[in-house]
């Protein structure tokens, strides 16, 4: 580390300077200052300014006094009044730039939710020293900075290879003195890396800085982690906190897929070798075979607080209350007074002893709707500790909604939207696109999807592999990738028909949680690819059309890999398909450097 630490050079920054810190070390004692430039010592100069200030608001306090007595017009002001005035202003000015600067700024640039826990004496002197010149920015982060003003270059790979090992290379170098110091600080745990950010006001500084420590705490290399290229202000408070570069995933396309009648190309973001190359081949088919068509069956987000009662009998009396549909249009106004777009649909509970379990059910717009369902709910939970004041809320999620886990009320009920689609492969299709036989298909969809599955218990997993597409499409369109455990669930239904001549073949996605605006969709890359689908954003003529579009995407996209895969598996290719796709000699660690 000494060697290394030796070699470090910094770089070229137009915007960074050096600091004084503890021991000398970069210290700018000779350099000029902006007191250099006052007549009078700086404590001087404020005393006179300070004494200034409140002798002339003393002066005309006095003389509007005098004013008010005599019944003399307060606008008409004399010389010395007037110069008393200009004194004042003066005055004033000169304190505000002086003491005021930190206060205004603190009005202006907004603070991270990190830094509002942040305690002052936690940090230390030296976290002060160190970011005296940056708290002064004008800026705030989420305005990002020129590239070249602010560039931290990420490290080039400089492994070496000793005895068949690998080396890591020596830690990269860091822009300025000031950079490397604020690293020692992180490491040495002085500065919270969460609250780089907010203090220096540059998030990819923030970036390079927290990785460099992160390096150096930890001893490993983070060199094929990528730093540059990425819009950091673009996820600050509210994708990723304390991020230290990002991950590269290749984005294939699958199409067109003809769906409703009109042609999609869909981005699918994998590390998956064939899985692009096998839907693509389930879009053909589809194409050649006239397309396929769905529907959306119902489209309500759920969140189910869990609230505790003194005796099962109260909580009984509360299921009631809710059940009720005369009641019904007051607990809507309550719940929909929170948002423009969310609107109440349904109210379903579960008593477990004197636990009850509330799960509502509401509309979201083009969001996928977790915020907004829990802020309605909230406000009705709100509303009925006022008519049930024995009423102990234990938390506003009880499991019961479920999220992000694989679930019979979301298999049974639905969650976000529920879409069925199908499609009418001929013979011919299947024969020369498919390179098998539908009767094959048939019977290995029953054995395989049907039977297989409900040996294995499965719960919604009634399919090939659903999440294989479902994952690609919401990776590349910046929806919550958990969420693919329970959007997931899909059941995949085959018969022949037309004499046996040609293949129906279904998907039934009972809860697909998608959404297009907020979250990871706000994005660059993912924004690009709902743009591709024409579904980006919210949309203005009917709202909440473009995340039911994308949701029946996903199902025409998941229809499209489940007839390729089964056909690839009747037709005894799935080994020799991912011999070919799936394999690579070629080491990518070095590809990327």
């Amino acid at each position: 580390m000494a060697a290394a630490a030796a070699t470090r050079r910094p770089l070229k920054d137009s915007h960074l300077h050096t600091i004084p810190v503890k021991g000398g070390h970069g210290s700018q004692s000779n350099s000029p200052k902006a007191s250099d430039a006052l007549p009078l010592p700086l404590y001087l100069t404020n005393a006179f300014f300070f004494s200034l200030f409140f002798s002339v608001v003393y002066y005309l306090l006095i003389r509007w006094r005098e004013k008010i007595r005599n019944s003399t017009p307060l606008h008409i002001v004399t010389f010395s009044e007037i110069s008393a005035i200009l004194l004042f202003f003066a005055s004033f000015i000169y304190l505000l730039g002086f003491f005021g600067i930190g206060f205004v700024q603190s009005l202006i640039i907004p603070r991270s939710a990190h830094d509002e826990i942040l305690d002052d004496d936690e940090i230390g002197d030296d976290f002060d020293q160190l970011m005296l010149k940056e708290d002064s920015r004008a800026a705030p982060c989420a305005a990002a900075p020129p590239p070249d003003a602010c560039k931290v270059p990420s490290p080039k790979s400089t492994n070496k290879i000793v005895d068949n090992q690998v080396l890591p290379p020596p830690p990269a170098p860091l822009s300025s003195e000031e950079d490397e110091e604020i690293v020692k600080s992180v490491v040495e745990g002085k500065i919270p890396s969460y609250a780089l950010e907010s203090k220096l006001g540059d998030c990819l500084r923030a970036a390079a800085i927290r990785r460099e420590a992160l390096q150096r705490t930890t001893g490993k290399s983070l060199s094929g982690l990528p730093l540059e290229g990425f819009d950091y202000a673009a996820i600050l408070g509210q994708c990723c906190e304390m991020p230290v570069g990002y991950i590269q995933i290749p984005v294939g396309i699958a199409g067109p897929l003809l769906l409703d009648g009109a042609e999609f190309s869909v981005p699918m973001a994998t590390t998956e070798g064939c899985l692009v190359a096998s839907t693509n081949r389930g879009c053909k088919a589809i194409l050649a075979s006239g397309g396929a068509t769905s529907v959306v069956l119902r489209d309500a987000m759920t969140r189910a607080p869990v609230v505790r009662f003194q005796t099962a009998k109260r909580a009984a009396e509360l299921k009631f209350f809710l059940e009720d549909p005369l009641n019904f249009e007051t607990l809507s106004l309550v719940f929909n007074s929170s948002s423009r777009f969310g609107r109440l649909q349904s109210i379903s509970c579960a008593v477990a002893g004197k636990n009850l379990y509330i799960r509502f059910a509401c509309s979201t717009g083009d969001a996928m709707g977790m915020n907004m369902v829990s802020k309605g709910v909230q406000n009705v939970l709100d509303f009925l500790s006022k008519e049930f004041p024995d009423m102990d809320v234990i938390g506003i999620s009880g499991n019961y909604c479920s999220d992000k886990k694989a679930a019979a009320v979301n298999w049974i009920e639905g969650r976000g939207k529920s879409v069925v689609c199908e499609a009418i492969i001929t013979e011919e299709i299947v024969k020369k696109v498919l390179k098998t036989d539908v009767a094959s298909l048939v019977e290995l969809n029953m054995l395989k999807n049907l039977t297989g599955s409900a040996l294995a218990g499965a719960l919604g997993g009634f399919n090939a592999h659903a999440s294989n597409i479902v994952s690609a499409v919401y990776l590349a369109t910046g929806q919550d990738p958990a969420q693919n455990v329970e959007s997931s669930h899909c059941i995949t239904m085959m018969e022949a028909i037309n004499d046996g001549k040609d293949l129906h073949v279904s998907v039934t996605m009972p809860s697909i949680e998608v959404g297009t605006v907020g979250g990871g969709t706000q994005l660059a890359s993912q924004s690009a690819c709902l743009n591709l689908l024409g579904v980006k954003g919210a949309s203005k003529e009917v709202p909440g059309s473009n995340s039911r579009l994308l949701a029946t995407i996903v199902a025409g996209a998941v229809l499209a890999g489940e007839l390729s895969l089964m056909s690839a598996i009747a037709a005894g290719q799935l080994v020799n398909s991912h011999m070919k796709y799936n394999r690579s000699t070629k080491d990518v660690s070095k590809l990327s450097t």
